[in-house]
């Protein structure tokens, strides 16, 4: 359950917002909350916190919804196992399960960006009794099929360019290190702000993510969200978000019963063309026909001209104004749960 002292998070920033540390499953995971309604539950990437979600939070709260967002497993103030196997997607399922449990919230909307999103997807197969609907901002939904998703990279050639094969070696949490100089950078150069020629490229070795960034804060940036993360990778390390990447290969091994599942619930892709990862999913942009092979249930895919990896930031206007809208279009719970 939710533990008894809740802080009220600092400055306007976050006004509104209610911080707490709730159990889950016996771990204990920092959790933002604002709002009454139907629950709409937001996963981050990597490497974030719950923070990143504030734009989107008061903007669900005012709409009439309940917004809860979580350091995820590994990040901030959240349970963070040295393993990398426990950063599996049924891992990180449970404990999404097990926070709505704790709320006492029957089911939920998922809004998930990069590893976020694709746990985000998992969960919705896993548990669709508990998870009605998504949007995922950056990552669409890849069904499991015979090979992993690394395997499938090593037949492409890319087994020694594609940047989460660096992430997943041993001395990726030094090379990460210091917070101060990393996470700027990476919110810099995987962004519409960097000259096209020069943003992170995630299969050219020469554009990768670690490179100083030529401005502390990008323009589109709270420069108080920079600082909280800044803060929080300096106490943490970088050890839990990366074993995201290595775990991978560990979801694909438990989850052989979910082969060529497609996702049947509401669904909403959304993604910026100025992603890198934009070009490895989509060379050519997407049919909507192409992706519903996959998720029937999809409802629209979304390219954002002139905007990178960090959507909600960098178009968090648009993509609150379509998130909202989704919400509406599907309505609440159908037995009214989800309301808190």
């Amino acid at each position: 359950m939710a533990t008894v002292t809740a802080t009220r998070a600092a400055g306007s920033r976050l006004a509104g917002i209610r911080s707490s540390q709730v159990q889950v499953n016996g771990a204990a995971f920092r959790v933002l909350e604002q709002g009454q309604g139907p629950a709409v539950l937001f996963c981050h990437g990597f490497p974030d916190t719950a923070e990143t979600w504030r734009s989107q939070m008061h903007a669900v709260a005012a709409a009439g919804y309940r917004a809860v967002a979580l350091d995820m497993r590994g990040y901030g103030g959240s349970h963070a196992p040295a393993e990398a196997d426990l950063y599996s997607a049924p891992h990180i399922a449970g404990d999404l399960v097990g926070l709505l449990d704790a709320l006492t919230i029957p089911s939920a909307v998922i809004v998930g960006h990069d590893w976020g999103a694709e746990h985000g997807w998992r969960a919705m197969l896993m548990r669709p009794d508990r998870f009605r609907a998504m949007v995922s901002l950056s990552i669409p939904y890849a069904p499991r099929g015979e090979l992993s998703h690394w395997e499938q990279l090593r037949e492409q050639g890319l087994g020694e360019r594609y940047y989460a094969f660096d992430m997943m070696k041993p001395d990726a949490e030094r090379r990460f290190e210091p917070a101060g100089q990393t996470i700027p950078g990476i919110l810099y150069w995987l962004s519409a702000s960097a000259p096209a020629g020069a943003r992170w490229n995630p299969v050219d070795p020469a554009l990768h993510m670690l490179r100083p960034a030529p401005v502390a804060v990008p323009g589109w940036a709270d420069p108080g969200y920079v600082a909280h993360n800044i803060k929080a990778f300096e106490a943490s390390g970088f050890r839990g978000g990366l074993n995201y990447y290595r775990a991978a290969q560990a979801t694909f091994d438990l989850m052989p019963a979910f082969k060529n599942m497609v996702i049947r619930q509401p669904c909403l892709y959304i993604y910026g063309a100025a992603d890198g990862l934009a070009d490895v999913f989509h060379p050519t942009p997407p049919a909507l026909a192409e992706l519903r092979r996959a998720a029937p249930g999809l409802v629209d895919c979304i390219r954002l001209e002139n905007v990178g990896h960090w959507i909600q930031h960098e178009a968090a206007d648009r993509v609150n104004a379509e998130l909202v809208a989704f919400l509406d279009a599907i309505g609440p719970p159908s037995e009214g749960g989800g309301r808190g």
